[in-house]
């Protein structure tokens, strides 16, 4: 077994502070030991934005938000369009839709303040048990166990666990729980974060610059390479439908806004047919919201998080009013809307050229 949990949290703990990684939303080391407190708000913050998404991504996303509403209170009062507008690229639009509700819900609460527990983070839209955790721990110094795919490499190769994932995460939480040191307790949990990315990779782990080498059952056993075993994962199906792309003269596109609930709820989108998670929808131009010249001007393939999705793309130059639900949306405007990846490359391979706009933004 590994050594004894003060000895392994002590030595990443001094790797952590000479080789953690500076982060925008990360209070470093050095400051929390001359007394310094992270903000809850760019913990909670960073975490939501975090959640099935790289930190390089995330970066200029959690730069934008805080700099336009730089406290809970000022996001709860934003407008939801705006929100998901300046959302739109990262995906995951549950995540913004919840990250508005929470926002409004701890404005309201005294001082604006979050709450400081595991359990009563949980009660807030968007945090689940793992967000809870890390909130706890890094902005409030509770000794929670804070578990992403990172930890869970670094755990199963430190105790050699064999049980394939997801299946192993109650195991790897009881073996992480009697590491966490009550002192520094948010610092270790970055600090296990940081060993998965940084020296604990999936792939050619560098094992001779980890702290905790001398405790690794898997590196005395073999190939830590070998683990976290994962279960297979099951095919994604393949879903088809069609999009239609209707612009003036003027360049101005056709918009509709998705319903709330649902996948990419609240979101900007051109008119498309009725595909879904579950069910293809219409392929062809028959299917077009009114009748114009369509012309296919070609297909687009997305990966959603249950499904892949192929959409034809057609295009149509007309002059028109906006049907009931849809607005026209200028050409100078589209950088603005609160459209997701999907429809952008919908619209690109319609427009060419549509994507600078986007691209000028950061989204792409």
């Amino acid at each position: 077994m590994p050594a004894a949990s003060g000895d392994v949290a002590t030595r990443l703990l001094a790797w952590y502070d000479a080789h953690h990684r500076d982060l925008p939303w990360r209070m470093a080391p050095a400051a929390l030991k001359l007394g310094g407190r992270p903000d809850p708000y760019r913990v909670w913050l960073s975490e939501i934005m975090l959640q099935q998404t790289t930190v390089e991504t995330v970066k200029p996303y959690f730069q934008k938000f805080v700099d336009k509403w730089p406290t809970v209170s000022a996001l709860a009062a934003a407008e939801t369009e705006e929100v998901m507008q300046a959302w739109a690229g990262l995906g995951y639009y549950s995540r913004a839709r919840n990250l508005k509700k929470c926002a409004e819900l701890v404005a309201a609460l005294p001082g604006a303040r979050f709450p400081d527990t595991e359990a009563a983070l949980r009660e807030l839209p968007g945090i689940g048990a793992y967000t809870a955790a890390a909130i706890a721990a890094i902005a409030f110094g509770r000794p929670a166990a804070v578990v992403d795919g990172n930890v869970e490499r670094v755990m199963a190769r430190l105790f050699a666990i064999r049980v394939p994932l997801p299946e192993a995460k109650p195991q790897i939480r009881g073996f992480l729980e009697p590491l966490v040191p009550a002192d520094r307790p948010g610092d270790f949990a970055q600090a296990m974060m940081d060993l998965g990315s940084s020296i604990c990779t999936p792939k050619r782990p560098r094992c001779m610059l980890c702290p905790l080498r001398s405790d690794c059952l898997a590196l005395v056993e073999g190939d830590p390479e070998l683990l976290p075993i994962k279960a297979p994962k099951a095919d994604k199906p393949l879903r088809r439908g069609a999009a239609f792309v209707a612009m003036r003269q003027d360049g101005a596109v056709l918009l509709r806004t998705r319903p709330e609930s649902g996948l990419l709820g609240g979101m900007s989108e051109v008119p498309t047919t009725g595909w879904t998670a579950r069910i293809d929808g219409e392929t062809t131009e028959n299917a077009a919201p009114f009748p114009a010249n369509w012309v296919k001007t070609g297909q687009i393939s997305h990966v959603f998080t249950h499904f892949s999705l192929e959409l034809d793309v057609f295009l149509a130059v007309v002059d028109l009013p906006a049907p009931p639900g849809h607005r026209w949306s200028p050409a100078s405007g589209l950088n603005g809307e609160a459209l997701p990846t999907v429809m952008k490359k919908v619209i690109e391979a319609a427009i060419p050229g549509a994507t600078k706009a986007f691209q000028a933004r950061g989204d792409l």
